[in-house]
C-alpha cells in the first residue's frame, strides 16, 4: 500500500497504472518536443553546419548573420505583411458568419456551416491545389509591375479563405453563451440593431476576436503548403524562403531563422490561450 501525504492509501494495482500513465506521457513530450529544443540549442552552436551533430561551442553570431539577411529579412517582412491584413480581415469575416450561423435561421444552413467548416478539415495541401487552380483558372492574378505589396495579393487571399473559418469557430463559441435577455432588454430602452451589435454583442465577443485573430495571424505566418501552390515566382515567405535555404544545407543560420519563428508562434498561442482562460474565468464569475 502506498500513501500521499493525508490521501487514501493507494494499492498497488493503481500504482503501478498511473506510474505507467505517467511515463507514457513524459515519453510522447520527448517525441514531440525533443527536436524542438534540439533545433534551438544547435542554432546557438559554433558551426559551419548546423546538420552537425558534434557541439563546437556557444555563440550568437548565427542569429546576427539571420538579421542580415536582406533576402530573409525581406521575406519574414512579407510574411507579417500577409498575416497582418489576413488577421484583419479574417477577423470580421469570421465574426459576422459566427453571428450569422448563431442568430439567424435560413434555408441549407446546414449545407452552409459545413462548407465554412471545410477548410479546417480538409487537407491543406487540397486547400493549397485548390486554390493555385482557381488562381489560374479564373485569371486572378497581379501585374508583376505593380510590385510590393500588391504582389502579396494571391497569397493573401488564399490565407484568409483558409483562415477565417477558424475565426468563426472560436467566435461562435463564444456567441453559445450568450444572455439574449440583455439583447431584448436593450431595445426595449430603445436601441436600434445596430446599437445593440455594437454595444452589447461586440463587448462580449472580444475575447472570442482577440484569440480568433491571434490564431488567425499564427496560421498566416507559419503557413507553408498553401503559400508555396499560391506565391509567385518573385513572392518569397518566411516558411518558404526557410525551405529552400534548408535544401542546400541545414546550416546554424537556418536553425536560428526557425527559433525566431517557433519564438513568435509559442508566444502568441500562449496569448491565445491566455485570453481564452480568462475568458473562462470572468464567465463563471
Amino acid at each position: 500500500m502506498f500513501r500521499r501525504g493525508n490521501r487514501e492509501p493507494i494499492g498497488p494495482l493503481e500504482y503501478a497504472r498511473r506510474l505507467h500513465l505517467r511515463l507514457l506521457f513524459f515519453v510522447t513530450l520527448v517525441f514531440l518536443y525533443a527536436p524542438i529544443v534540439v533545433l534551438v540549442i544547435f542554432s546557438f552552436n559554433d558551426s559551419r553546419r548546423g546538420g552537425n551533430v558534434i557541439w563546437r561551442g556557444f555563440t550568437t553570431d548565427y542569429y546576427v548573420k539571420a538579421f542580415n539577411n536582406e533576402s530573409l529579412m525581406e521575406a519574414f517582412a512579407n510574411s507579417l505583411t500577409i498575416a497582418f491584413v489576413c488577421t484583419l480581415v479574417s477577423v470580421v469575416l469570421g465574426a459576422l458568419t459566427a453571428v450569422m450561423l448563431w442568430r439567424f435561421r435560413f434555408p441549407f444552413k446546414a449545407g452552409f456551416e459545413g462548407a465554412v467548416a471545410l477548410p479546417i478539415v480538409i487537407p491543406e495541401i487540397c486547400m493549397g491545389v485548390a486554390m493555385m487552380v482557381f488562381f489560374a483558372r479564373s485569371g486572378i492574378s497581379v501585374p508583376p509591375d505593380w510590385g510590393y505589396p500588391w504582389n502579396l495579393g494571391n497569397i493573401t487571399i488564399a490565407h484568409i479563405a483558409f483562415s477565417f473559418p477558424f475565426v468563426a469557430m472560436v467566435v461562435r463559441a463564444r456567441l453559445a453563451n450568450f444572455n439574449r435577455e440583455l439583447e431584448e432588454s436593450a431595445k426595449d430602452l430603445g436601441a436600434t440593431e445596430w446599437q445593440v451589435f455594437r454595444d452589447i454583442l461586440i463587448p462580449h465577443m472580444r475575447p472570442g476576436l482577440v484569440a480568433g485573430g491571434l490564431l488567425a495571424f499564427t496560421l498566416s505566418l507559419d503557413d507553408f503548403v498553401i503559400t508555396f501552390f499560391t506565391s509567385g515566382p518573385d513572392t518569397v515567405t518566411f516558411p518558404v524562403k526557410v525551405y529552400s535555404m534548408v535544401r542546400f544545407s541545414v546550416t546554424p543560420e537556418v536553425n536560428a531563422a526557425s527559433t525566431v519563428l517557433i519564438l513568435i508562434t509559442l508566444v502568441l498561442t500562449a496569448l491565445a490561450i491566455w485570453l481564452q482562460n480568462r475568458e473562462k474565468k470572468e464567465t463563471r464569475q
